[in-house]
Formats: structure tokens, C-alpha cells, sequence
């Protein structure tokens, strides 16, 4: 007869295999969309590339070395390009996720039965993937809600008489963070003697960021047919507002689903902690029982799950 715990243990690497391959196909499809999209806008203006720049393009193609280390980063949601960017340095989110995949794979084990370093890699990396996620979320946040007041401030500027490019340095220097970092680098490149198109096309690519792919369509648009480069801008930064304006307003709507799903998600806590207090001989089997250890372990798994599904759902109805 087939022994339960190896059942389970089967089942827990197969859910957390199952589980590491959903995210990595969905982030890939993802940024496949997000690159179709953009190829698709700047298409019609990307120059063609001339047969002496063939030579010198494969001469500077990355090696083997450095790919199969961006797809391991990658695999951890680490943008090598972007680690100065994060507020932590990459490592140590790295060492302290590994510690809290460790701490929570020891207490899997240990409810389930099983040997605890089943869990640690799939731990490891989900967590890796949140945190960085979320320095990503935060910092396109934070450049969403500076890019009007940043467009306003070029808008003034043209209105005077200022070129564009000094237009930028004067965003890059007066402008908070993260804005002031990516105005600067855009600054520093059209200094060195960069085309401006080249530079807006890095910087959508960078920012990952729609209303950042607008300003350079619309910056690339009118150096190519002329125009009112400051209506323009100030008809995109009126756009961008309200495009802010209903992204918070769907937040404050989204705020009810959110609290339920923290009510669901604290309820059965919440319950076994009073119950625990009112008849700790109760709940005490849970964790001194080799049964209960096991019937603690699914409905501990069942709980993060179903907290991922709500998460899930919240966000997408927001994206």
C-alpha cells in the first residue's frame, strides 16, 4: 500500500510545479503583448537598419553566459537592467525571502509530514516574484501620479521658446523621484548626441508604462509632421489625468471586494483563535495529532490559495 505522506508530498511538488509554470507562462505572455503593442506604435517610424550596422550588431549580441543568468533573474522576477531602481538591493530581497521560504517550509513539513526542502524552491521563488513585483508596482505608480505635473512643466517650457531637450533637464531637475531618474537619463543620452526618437523609444520600453509609450508617439509624431507640440502635450496630460482620475475611482470601488477578501481570508484564523482560547484540548489535537497535522497543512494550503484567487480577481478587474 502506497504510504499517504508520499501521496501528499507528490501532490504538494506537482501543485507548486503546476503553480511556478502558470506564473511564468502568464508574465511571458504578458510582456509578449506588452512588446507586440509597442512594435505595433512605433512601427512606422523606426528607421531602417543600414547593412553596415550588421557587423557591429552581431559583434555586441550578449552572450550565452549573460542570458542564461537574465532567465535565471527572471525566473525570480529580477530586471537585472533595473536593480539600481529597486529600494533594497537585489541580494538581500533575495537572502530574506530565502529565510522566509525556509521558515515556511519548516512548518509546512511539519504539518504534512513531509521533508521541509520539498517546499523551499517553489517558496523561494513565489516569494522573490511578489517582492519584486511589488517594487515595480510602486515605482509605476509613483511615475504615473508625477507624469502630468512632469508634461505641465514641458508644456510651459515649449510655450516660452525652450527646446524640448532642454525642456527634459529641466523636468529632470526639478521633478521628485523616480521622475527626476528617468528624466535624467533621457537628458544624459540626448547630450551625448542620441537621437531624440531613439531616446523616447528606450524610454517607453523602459517605463513599461502606456501614457510614457503616448508621450513618445506623440513626441516622435510631431518631430516627423509638425505641429502644436504644446497642445499636444497638454491635450495628453489632461488625458492622463482623467485616465488617473478612473483608475482611483475603480481603487475606491474595488475597495469593498477588498475588505471582504480580508474578512474571508482572517475569518478562519480569527475563528481558530477563539476556539483555541475557549477549548484549547480542541484544537490542540490539530498539532499534536499526526492527522491533524495533515487536516492543519490542507486547510492552511486551501486558505493561501484561495487568498491568491481572490487577489487575482481583484487585480485583474483593475488592470
Amino acid at each position: 500500500m502506497i504510504d499517504p505522506r508520499l501521496l501528499l508530498g507528490g501532490f504538494a511538488g506537482l501543485t507548486g510545479l503546476g503553480l511556478s509554470a502558470l506564473l511564468l507562462q502568464s508574465a511571458h505572455e504578458r510582456e509578449k503583448a506588452w512588446r507586440a503593442r509597442v512594435e505595433a506604435a512605433l512601427a512606422p517610424y523606426q528607421p531602417r537598419p543600414q547593412a553596415f550596422l550588421a557587423v557591429p550588431f552581431r559583434l555586441n549580441r550578449p552572450s550565452s553566459r549573460s542570458l542564461s543568468w537574465q532567465k535565471i533573474a527572471r525566473l525570480f522576477g529580477l530586471q537585472l537592467e533595473r536593480r539600481d531602481e529597486y529600494p533594497v538591493k537585489w541580494w538581500l530581497v533575495l537572502a530574506i525571502a530565502l529565510l522566509f521560504a525556509r521558515v515556511a517550509a519548516a512548518v509546512i513539513g511539519e504539518l504534512a509530514g513531509l521533508p521541509s526542502l520539498l517546499f523551499v524552491p517553489f517558496l523561494w521563488v513565489f516569494l522573490s516574484r511578489q517582492a519584486f513585483g511589488w517594487f515595480d508596482d510602486r515605482r509605476r505608480d509613483a511615475l504615473l501620479r508625477q507624469f502630468p505635473d512632469a508634461l505641465a512643466m514641458i508644456v510651459r517650457s515649449v510655450r516660452v521658446g525652450i527646446p524640448v531637450s532642454e525642456a527634459i533637464r529641466l523636468v529632470a531637475r526639478e521633478s521628485p523621484e523616480p521622475t527626476r531618474t528617468e528624466f535624467s537619463r533621457m537628458a544624459d543620452k540626448i547630450a551625448i548626441g542620441l537621437p531624440l526618437e531613439d531616446v523616447l523609444r528606450q524610454m517607453a520600453a523602459r517605463t513599461a508604462i502606456q501614457e510614457y509609450r503616448f508621450f513618445a508617439t506623440a513626441l516622435m509624431l510631431q518631430s516627423q509632421t509638425g505641429g502644436g507640440l504644446a497642445e499636444t502635450l497638454e491635450n495628453l496630460a489632461d488625458v492622463i489625468r482623467r485616465r488617473t482620475a478612473m483608475r482611483e475611482r475603480g481603487h475606491a470601488l474595488a475597495s469593498e471586494a477588498k475588505t471582504s477578501a480580508g474578512i474571508l481570508a482572517a475569518l478562519p484564523v480569527l475563528a481558530g483563535l477563539g476556539i483555541g482560547l475557549l477549548n484549547p484540548g480542541y484544537m490542540g489535537l490539530l498539532f499534536s495529532d499526526p492527522a491533524g497535522n495533515r487536516i492543519l497543512g490542507v486547510a492552511a494550503a486551501m486558505l493561501a490559495f484561495g487568498i491568491m484567487i481572490m487577489r487575482g480577481l481583484i487585480r485583474r478587474s483593475l488592470s
